[in-house]
């Protein structure tokens, strides 16, 4: 496998458009994960007609943006399998895409400059939201991009997101759990949730565990991410819920990584919250509805790693509400597909959906 370094020169003349890609590769034959379900071929059908894939979950890096960080750079990069497929070589990204049985990508990086002063948060996201619009006018019918936002001042959040969709063609942002711990339900914050609403944008939030566990999560298992990750979800999620942000943005377009962490796995505890312990509950926020009702205006990808996972994900939220996400290039899951037909009781319809109709829609793709 090319080096590092190999990688990152390839990926600028990628971006410069110089490297294209023959799309009309079979797919692969072997896979570095095991394969519960028998291999569908790509391009998919269901019924004897084309159905288009769309990941949602997709990360990349541009180091020119990392290399904004100075000192701090050295602690972009995760210790995780994939770090140098991050840096796209587009011919690359396209052939693993086609070995997933993948049409499209749907691009985010995850925020690294939160706590950076305004005006270097401020290039590393314009920086990060030139090279997604470079990058997708390359291959439009492939690749798709989440913004990057200087979250922490939420004015310029704002207006970063409105360029980004309006000037860029981006289909969102790409958010931490929080915002060095000051959660999304924070009034600051609702500024750029009304910008999000009133442009149609999508909200992906992307966990990045607690700092503030770091000392239990110490030892075998890389439990800050396979806990702390989902656990960061669950708890942005809870927090727009219980403090009234979904009624107060009830357009606004939520979509949450890993399945939604534990949310909707335990939903219905929240329902009983403040009947158990009133004295917990705010008395002034009155919402709408029951807690756990409220997943079903959000939407979250399918990486939950089992059909037995997807089918009780189904059960919670609704098949409307799903959509594919794999965390490539990082081999979480490599054979989505595979386990979008695999899962027992889905229809052919809710298949279709799952596998790209509701991405389409989420994020307004022709």
């Amino acid at each position: 496998m090319p080096g590092r370094r190999q990688f990152m020169a390839r990926a600028a003349s990628a971006t410069a458009g110089l490297v294209f890609c023959s799309c009309g590769m079979r797919r692969a034959a072997a896979a570095t994960t095991p394969l519960s379900f028998p291999a569908v071929p790509f391009p998919v059908k269901i019924g004897g007609s084309r159905v288009k894939t769309i990941d949602t979950h997709a990360h990349c890096y541009f180091q020119d943006a990392i290399d904004l960080m100075g000192a701090d750079a050295k602690t972009v990069l995760p210790p995780v399998k994939g770090v140098a497929e991050h840096f796209i070589v587009l011919e690359t990204r396209l052939a693993a895409m086609d070995a997933q049985g993948v049409d499209m990508q749907a691009l985010s990086i995850n925020p690294f400059w939160y706590g950076k002063d305004r005006e270097t948060a401020a290039a590393i996201c314009n920086l990060n939201n030139r090279r997604f619009s470079e990058l997708c006018a390359l291959r439009p019918d492939r690749l798709a991009a989440f913004a990057s936002l200087p979250l922490q001042f939420p004015d310029l959040a704002a207006t970063t997101l409105e360029h980004a969709v309006k000037n860029l063609g981006l289909r969102g942002a790409a958010v931490g759990g929080s915002v060095a711990g000051e959660e999304f339900s924070d009034p600051k914050f609702f500024p750029v949730w009304a910008k999000a609403e009133e442009l149609g944008a999508v909200i992906f939030i992307h966990p990045q565990t607690q700092p503030e566990m770091a000392r239990r999560y110490k030892g075998n298992g890389w439990l800050s991410n396979t806990i702390g990750n989902p656990l960061d979800t669950t708890i942005a999620l809870q927090h727009l819920i219980f403090e009234g942000v979904l009624d107060r943005f009830p357009r606004l377009k939520i979509l949450a990584a890993h399945g939604g962490g534990y949310l909707p796995s335990y939903a219905e505890r929240g329902d009983h919250a403040c009947f158990v312990s009133p004295k917990n509950c705010n008395e002034a926020i009155t919402l709408k509805k029951k807690p756990s009702e409220y997943l079903n205006q959000l939407h979250f990808d399918a990486l939950v790693f089992s059909a037995e996972g997807l089918r009780h994900l189904v059960a919670q939220v609704g098949a409307g509400q799903i959509v594919l996400g794999t965390d490539h290039p990082i081999p979480w899951e490599e054979h989505p597909i595979e386990q979008v037909m695999g899962t027992p009781g889905l229809s052919d319809a809710e298949r279709v959906a799952i596998l790209g109709g509701n991405a389409t829609k989420l994020l307004g793709l022709a």
